[in-house]
């Protein structure tokens, strides 16, 4: 045999549900400033605040601020 035991696919988006960082939607999903527009994009970060690329939004310190105008992590929203 050798064969892992396969996980049923509700199973997996169970899983999803309660880990949405670990949807690959959510991983890249961008998200903009309400207040200057400046969008923060996940595959590239913010290497200014030491940000490394790939860091989805939700993985960013609740410290961090827009680098365009200084707004909270709270003013932020997805875009789809």
């Amino acid at each position: 045999s050798g064969q892992g035991a396969r996980v049923p696919e509700s199973a997996l988006a169970q899983i999803k549900g309660h880990y949405p960082m670990n949807d690959p939607a959510n991983r890249a999903r961008k998200y903009r400033c309400s207040v200057c527009d400046h969008v923060y994009d996940p595959a590239e970060g913010d290497p200014e605040a030491g940000i490394p690329p790939g860091t989805p939004f939700e993985s960013l310190p609740d410290t961090w601020s827009c680098p365009e105008c200084g707004a909270t992590k709270a003013d932020f929203e997805p875009i789809d």
